[in-house]
């Protein structure tokens, strides 16, 4: 028999990064009474007794997930933090511990390092979260940051994508697309001091939609209220990867169909002045962005009452039979397929 001297090789592109996990892990079998959730959601679940675990896990690649010509070292620690403590929050569950990773060039100086551990430290410290453990090692391609987070939930009381009911209300908190705008004015500012490394950026036009990029917030807020509130959401996701594709995730979860209305959309008055700046469709950035780190969820109409007028939680949508499919409604009141087209890790490669 000859052998093949030319294996097929199938580009991680063609897959995109989600169904990569599925066709790399859909050989692991659960062993463990303690696993309740494993691979597919926000974060894994594990009960040991009356209150559950939850763990997640995120890593951050130089060139990849962020530039260090324009992210401060000392922002990027923080956001590393954060990305991690989002998954943790969209299961409904409240962050406690985190372990962090990293690998490093010999470029960095130990100063370098010392303002990357300072946005570490203050996100801990604002989070009520402990560091306890990590590793670190060498790389020879930049910087390398993981960050595993660990939370805890009551026993039965974590939300999962999988939940959502024909019907229920599509709800995400506070406004999304300011991130990816803040990118694109960081990204133009790189270009213009290539051109010029003596002008200096103005930045203060941008305040708020430079911070959500570079210092993004974990919802953990969001978790109390909703505690405060008695609602308990039917499902939800944090929107990283963008508005469009966490709606997909929710609605073949829970096989769902959906009518987002872009009229209901939360925009910054920032974001929708950039959009226009840059002569981009803001409801196109609202759905494909990504990086927000805000919550999305469904929540029963019986619980409609609760947060009626919460000036942190917006109504968008409801979810529909799975038949109906999944539509944007537009100002025109015309119905467009939600097509994802937000962040693949595997396909942004810089």
């Amino acid at each position: 028999m000859i052998e093949d001297k030319n294996p097929k090789r199938t580009p991680l592109s063609e897959l995109g990064e989600f169904k990569l996990i599925e066709h790399l892990t859909k050989h692991f079998e659960i062993n463990q009474k303690s696993t309740v959730k494993s691979i597919g959601d926000d974060a894994a679940i594990l009960s040991f007794g009356d209150k559950e675990t939850v763990i997640s896990t995120d890593l951050l690649v130089e060139g990849v997930h962020f530039d260090l010509s324009y992210v401060p070292l000392k922002h990027l620690g923080y956001k590393a933090v954060m990305v991690n403590l989002s998954d943790i929050c969209a299961m409904n569950a409240m962050p406690t511990q985190i372990t962090v990773s990293i690998a490093v060039s010999n470029r960095f100086p130990l100063e370098a390092l010392e303002e990357l551990y300072a946005g570490i430290t203050t996100a801990a410290k604002l989070y009520n979260v402990d560091v306890v453990g990590g590793d670190t090692t060498s790389s020879t391609s930049g910087l390398i940051i993981s960050v595993t987070a660990l939370g805890e939930v009551e026993k039965d009381n974590a939300v999962l994508r999988s939940g959502a009911k024909p019907n229920d209300l599509l709800v995400v908190s506070c406004d999304i697309g300011g991130a990816y705008m803040g990118l694109q004015v960081l990204e133009r500012e790189k270009e213009v001091f290539k051109v010029n490394p003596n002008s200096q950026p103005d930045l203060s036009m941008y305040t708020y939609i430079v911070e959500r990029q570079l210092k993004p917030e974990a919802r953990k807020d969001i978790i109390t209220l909703l505690t405060q509130l008695e609602v308990r959401p039917t499902s939800m996701i944090d929107i990283s990867d963008g508005l469009s594709s966490e709606i997909i995730h929710l609605c073949k979860q829970s096989n769902v169909g959906v009518d987002l209305y872009e009229t209901k959309i939360p925009l910054d008055p920032q974001v929708i002045s950039t959009c226009e700046e840059f002569n981009i469709d803001s409801t196109t950035i609202a759905l494909n962005g990504g990086e927000d780190y805000e919550l999305l969820m469904t929540v029963s109409q019986e619980d409609y009452p609760k947060i009626k007028g919460n000036p942190n939680l917006t109504v968008i949508g409801y979810m529909t039979e799975k038949d109906k499919g999944m539509h944007l409604v537009t100002r025109a009141d015309e119905k467009i397929a939600i097509i994802a087209k937000g962040w693949n890790a595997l396909n942004n490669q810089s």
